[in-house]
């Protein structure tokens, strides 16, 4: 979403990048993630990662004493999500309310659903290169014969 955009753009710009989300029904427990914000800056500050590293960051919703650690991850896949639902507003003028995300579909362990549902900060390295490279060679002979 949004918070993985400008961690992208503050990488881009040379800058250490993280993107840090509260997972819960209600999110009341902001200062865990603050928290949890300030532990992984200061060890970013003593332990750099490699210059191309963007973490995605999942805390759960709980009090930062009920973490129960911090966890590497991969992302988990939703099922799709709800459509876009039209309306109007009081003025008359069309409005677009974007439906809730699709439930779990990959929440097994290694991912950060898993992590976050037994009460562990996920923190997964993504990137900006969205290649499929085991694809390029199977798009290349697609591409046969269309010529050069």
């Amino acid at each position: 979403g949004d918070r993985q955009m400008n961690a992208i753009e503050g990488r881009s710009l040379g800058y250490p990048a993280m993107a840090i989300s509260l997972v819960g029904e209600e999110c009341r427990h902001f200062d865990s993630a603050a928290r949890v914000a300030r532990v992984l800056v200061e060890r970013l500050a003593h332990t750099p990662l490699p210059a191309d590293t963007i973490l995605n960051v999942n805390v759960p919703d709980v009090p930062f004493e009920a973490l129960t650690g911090f966890e590497s991850t991969r992302l988990g896949r939703r099922h799709r999500a709800e459509g876009v639902i039209c309306s109007t507003d009081p003025r008359g003028r069309p409005i677009y309310w974007i439906g809730p995300a699709g439930s779990e579909a990959d929440a097994g362990p290694g991912t950060d659903f898993h992590a976050v549902t037994h009460g562990r900060v996920s923190i997964t390295p993504v990137q900006v290169d969205l290649t499929q490279y085991t694809g390029i060679d199977t798009v290349g002979r697609w591409l046969a014969g269309l010529g050069s």
